[in-house]
Formats: structure tokens, C-alpha cells, sequence
């Protein structure tokens, strides 16, 4: 199953750091963001991503077609060209770096990589948020459920959209912005079946937005409680947050050994 990221976006309110560079790209402890969740979700067996590039998309094309040299000690022939890599710390992922527009919104970067897919279920998740999500257990609960998608619930006041769960799990109503109650709310790492691009119009489809809801309305859109750690990265203080917690050498989202 392949794993989706939503890389393209402004991140305009974390501007001191996204002015030079795109948000999934925010270090944290020295790595980008987004290589963090690519971590976590191939440390549960998941290592084949699609990566949904827009706003300064060089910085990630350039990270990733780079990424074995800037790890590798290498021999060169500076004649030809011919490289011998030595002991290579890159991981055995395969990374599909797509450009979806500078403008495209969230739906519309889903769309454009369909055919980078199939007709086959795949996770989706946003390149500027980590959390210790049981991915093996999300995978089960969608299979279980038989939605069309399932979305991890998280427990988060603020400005993020609540959700309205029944018992089983299914979602039953979502809101755009939730009320600073300790709502459910959507935090991402999603698990889709491929007939939610049936759901989305073109590049200006929000996916949070008319999908999401069209998916409610028809029963299809199952929800995941994880009780455990989730963090967005939205602001510089978020992103101070994540580096103190790294910097204590036991983050939550770091595959343990």
C-alpha cells in the first residue's frame, strides 16, 4: 500500500521558516519534517511513498535526488562520471516526487496523483504533522469498517475541524473549525479506498471540505481514535516544540530501535 503526502502548500503561518523553503521541509533535529513521517510509516512496513510537491517544490525534488550521495562515502571517476557508492545510510524507500501546482488545493494534489496509485486502497497524510499513530492497527480498523476511508481522530482544542463519532466509530457530522471544547478532530493519516477520487472534482476540491462531507453523507467515512501523541506543525512554536522534544532523545514519533 502506498503512502500519500500532502507537501505542496504555502505554510504561511509559520512564514519564518517557509519563506526560504516549503514546510514538509522544516527540520526537525536536523532532518526535514516530512522524512519523519516517512520514518514512522516505514518503520510499520510501509516504504513505497508519493510525495505531493507545490510551493518550492525544488527544495524536495533536490532533497531526495541527492539523498543517497549527501549519506553515501562514494568513489568518482571525475572522467566519466562512474560512481561506487561505500556504505550507504539511505533507506530502501521508494519515493515518487510529483509537482500538483503551486496552487492546487488538498483535493486537487490527491487527484493529480491517481495514476501514480491504481485502483488499489493507499494512506494519505500531511507533511507537517507527526504522531506515534498504531499504523498497523489504523489499517485494520479501515479494513474492518468497510468505509471508503478512514481518518485518525485526535483530541486537540482549537482551530482544527471536529468531527461528530457514533459508537462504532463512523463519522457522523464534520465542521470546518471546532469549537476550543477538546473536540475530535481530524489529524490526518488517513487509509483510502480508491473510490474517493470519485469524490473530488479538479485542482480547487479542498479535501477536508466536499469530499469529506459528500463522504459523511453517504456513511462511507469511518474515524480511528488515537489517544496517544499527535502534533501539527503550524507555527515557529510549534516547530520549537518538536525540536525540545527531539533534542531530549525519546520523541514519540522516532521508531524505537
Amino acid at each position: 500500500m502506498k503512502v500519500v503526502l500532502l507537501a505542496g502548500g504555502f505554510g504561511t503561518r509559520i512564514s519564518e521558516e517557509t519563506s526560504i523553503r516549503p514546510k514538509p521541509m522544516v527540520e526537525i533535529g536536523g532532518r526535514p519534517i516530512l522524512w519523519h513521517i516517512m520514518r514512522w510509516y516505514a518503520s510499520h512496513g510501509y516504504k513505497d511513498f508519493v510525495v505531493c510537491c507545490g510551493y518550492k517544490s525544488e527544495f524536495i525534488r533536490n532533497y531526495f535526488l541527492n539523498y543517497r550521495n549527501s549519506l553515501s562515502d562514494f568513489t568518482i571517476n571525475l572522467q566519466s562520471g562512474d560512481t561506487t557508492f561505500h556504505d550507504t545510510e539511505a533507506e530502501d524507500w521508494n519515493v515518487t516526487v510529483v509537482d500538483t501546482g503551486l496552487n492546487t488545493m488538498t483535493g486537487g494534489r490527491i487527484k493529480a496523483v491517481q495514476q501514480f496509485i491504481g485502483n488499489e486502497p493507499f494512506m494519505l497524510t500531511y507533511g507537517d504533522g507527526v504522531s506515534n499513530v498504531d499504523i498497523h492497527a489504523l489499517v485494520e480498523a479501515h479494513k474492518t469498517s468497510g468505509a471508503a476511508a478512514t481518518l485518525t481522530a485526535v483530541a486537540q482544542v482549537g482551530r482544527f475541524g471536529g468531527l461528530s463519532l457514533d459508537t462504532s466509530g463512523q463519522v457522523r457530522s464534520f465542521r470546518e473549525k471546532a469549537a476550543q471544547d477538546g473536540a475530535v478532530i481530524n489529524g490526518g493519516f488517513f487509509v483510502c479506498e480508491p473510490t474517493v477520487f470519485d469524490y473530488i472534482d479538479g485542482p480547487d476540491t479542498i479535501w477536508e471540505r466536499d469530499p469529506l462531507e459528500r463522504l459523511v453523507a453517504d456513511g462511507k467515512l469511518n474515524a480511528f481514535r488515537h489517544e496517544g501523541f499527535w502534533q501539527p506543525m503550524d507555527t515557529l512554536r510549534d516547530k520549537n516544540y518538536l525540536e525540545g522534544i527531539w533534542a531530549e532523545g525519546n520523541a514519540p514519533w522516532a521508531p524505537k530501535a
